[in-house]
């Protein structure tokens, strides 16, 4: 078809960008195009650009479209564009990178020439990438739930969060689930963010007990919805608001109101329709950076959990090294197995 030797340019926020092989299908269900993807990301360029803006990026790459090869690309190409800046960032394991840091809608553009699909940023700025500006919250639905079940949770959570000074801001996950992002001062470091989210999803826990779960092994879940706290740890991260998901029917993460939350369907926003809803609404959360938000009531909630209800911390992935105060990391069955009765509980 000669696809390969085309090529358009299009233009971001006054910067040309050479899309090569824009008829590429990237989405054979739909029908959808590399070209598609690229306009798509052109219509809720502030959006996406506000989302990333000086946070180093993992890019999420589908080269071939979804249903071919994919990998996360987390150091900068080597053909990276001089006006396209980095950040040094460091792993749990020691290792260190240099990361992109989106500024403008032309460097989403030319990730998307890459086939980039999904943006993965950081919870930091490249000023400071040790002191996360952003507590993120994942509520994910377990088997036997879905997103009518995460809304309810986020609903209380939104409570928990107000208890404790505190404001997020909620978006479709582009699957099941939803996101909620707390804006705060870049006073703390990951340890103290993530013992924070910890904090929140158990008090938010012990609110639904049949509803949420903060169970980081998936035989303890059951049908609830699992506040995935690790989400906070050092390199975890949660894509982007308007990033694209590699699903067949192209949908998006898209940012809600919380009068939303409740009614809306993730399907309903996709590579086609949120443009529209952009065009009308704009950035629903253009404001979000507006206030920033401190942790202090959040880390008292943590101390008195660890004081007065003897809860420690909770296991960490299983890439990080193992951290003091940790659990052990192994399933509760297997640890029943291997210590008795009492083997394995991480309190």
């Amino acid at each position: 078809m000669g696809t390969a030797r085309t090529a358009v340019e299009l233009d971001a926020g006054g910067r040309t960008v050479r899309l090569t092989s824009p008829e590429k299908v990237y989405f054979p269900e739909r029908g959808l195009t590399k070209l598609d993807v690229a306009r798509y990301y052109l219509a809720v360029a502030d959006g996406i650009t506000r989302a990333l803006r000086d946070r180093p990026t993992t890019l999420e790459r589908y080269p071939d479209g979804v249903t071919g090869e994919s990998f996360f690309q987390k150091r900068a190409p080597k053909n990276l564009p001089d006006w396209i800046p980095t950040a040094h960032i460091t792993f749990p394991s020691g290792r260190s990178a240099d990361e992109i840091c989106p500024t403008e809608p032309a460097a989403v553009l030319w990730a998307a020439n890459l086939g980039c699909l999904t943006f993965h940023p950081w919870p930091v700025r490249r000023a400071d990438t040790d002191r996360p500006d952003e507590l993120r919250i994942d509520l994910d639905p377990q088997p036997g739930t879905d997103h009518h079940h995460a809304a309810t949770a986020a609903y209380e959570l939104r409570g928990v969060l107000e208890e404790l000074g505190l404001r997020g801001w909620p978006k479709t996950s582009g699957g099941r689930g939803l996101h909620v992002f707390v804006p705060i001062e870049p006073r703390w470091t990951f340890t103290e963010v993530r013992a924070c989210a910890i904090a929140i999803g158990r008090e938010l826990e012990r609110r639904m007990p049949a509803e949420v779960t903060t169970a980081w092994w998936k035989e303890e879940r059951g049908a609830r919805i699992f506040f995935d706290y690790n989400q906070t740890a050092r390199d975890r991260t949660i894509a982007s608001a308007y990033s694209v998901r590699p699903r067949p029917h192209a949908p998006v993460s898209a940012p809600l109101r919380w009068e939303e939350v409740g009614e809306a369907d993730p399907r309903d926003f996709d590579v086609l329709t949120m443009p529209a809803r952009y065009a009308e609404l704009g950035d629903v959360h253009a404001d979000m950076d507006a206030e920033r938000y401190v942790l202090d009531a959040a880390l008292e909630l943590a101390d008195r959990d660890r004081e007065d209800r003897g809860l420690g911390d909770m296991p960490y992935p299983p890439d990080h090294p193992k951290m003091p105060g940790e659990p052990k990391r192994v399933q509760p069955s297997r640890a029943r197995h291997e210590d008795g009765p009492e083997g394995g509980k991480d309190g």
